[in-house]
């Protein structure tokens, strides 16, 4: 789809795909609908749009365990299309496959699912889902991210999150026993010391009002933000495997929540 730029038709046709694959699914929608727009442009010329979607819990409605992932990407650039198989379509479509899971078998708390527009020109996505308040920030117990999962040289996976909020660690650590691929902690405050991958993708604005997060994605390949970022060089083995330790790690929040609640006491 041309690249998914935000504010572009391209971006606008990805947003559609993505929203019936949400549907089909049978996910439910917030009393305002399923698309959240907002302006990209000074003066709104262009605007982008987050599609939000949810699996209500049984037990504890109230309580949200705040996943996403970006699915725009760079667009066009110079004549050159660039895909962006790897980042982010990798991590929207391990989204899709998470809601798919969550919605066969009912979780206790609300996994809300926000496919986030915008990230590549400055998290302007997650920013406008905070700025609007679609949900209240202190209900959202973590915020689960998901960039670049489905290709890695050394087959690894990297959860970044739990050096700044340890009450995360128990699950990571059940979710390393049970993933088909090596778990890695790492790019997090103070290791390495240049390269804390904190701010670097959505999770970033909910850090920044408080709300604990693991970020899931792989280091930097050679076609990062190249036009050669294609389908075809994606690992699928290592996306299945990627996609069934996330899924994991969700699940263990959402069945022992109070490791992850209590998290909020740690000063971000």
């Amino acid at each position: 789809m041309e690249g998914r730029g935000v504010g572009t038709p391209s971006g606008a046709r990805a947003r559609a795909f993505v929203l019936e694959r949400f549907h089909a699914i049978g996910l439910d929608t917030l009393a305002t609908g399923s698309l959240e727009r907002f302006p990209v442009a000074p003066g709104g010329a262009t605007e982008g749009a987050n599609v939000v979607v949810l699996v209500r819990g049984r037990s504890r409605p109230g309580r949200i365990i705040l996943v996403t992932a970006h699915y725009d990407h760079l667009g066009v650039r110079q004549g050159e299309v660039y895909n962006g198989a790897d980042d982010n379509a990798s991590g929207t479509a391990a989204m899709m496959a998470i809601a798919t899971w969550f919605r066969q078998h009912p979780p206790a708390t609300t996994v809300m699912f926000v496919a986030l527009d915008g990230e590549e020109e400055g998290l302007l996505g997650a920013t406008a889902f905070v700025r609007d308040r679609l949900v209240v920030a202190d209900s959202v117990i973590i915020n689960v991210n998901l960039d670049m999962v489905s290709r890695s040289a050394r087959q690894q996976l990297f959860a970044v999150g739990p050096k700044r909020y340890p009450a995360l660690l128990p699950y990571l650590a059940r979710t390393a026993c049970s993933a088909p691929l090596a778990l890695m902690l790492g790019h997090d405050q103070g290791w390495p010391a240049s390269e804390d991958w904190t701010l670097q993708s959505d999770q970033g604005v909910f850090q920044g009002i408080g709300i604990p997060f693991t970020y899931f994605g792989v280091e930097d390949h050679p076609d990062y933000h190249r036009p050669t970022d294609d389908v075809a060089r994606i690992d699928p083995g290592f996306f299945v495997a990627a996609t069934r330790a996330i899924t994991l790690f969700v699940a263990l929040v959402d069945q022992s929540p109070a490791a992850a609640e209590s998290a909020r006491v740690v000063s971000p």
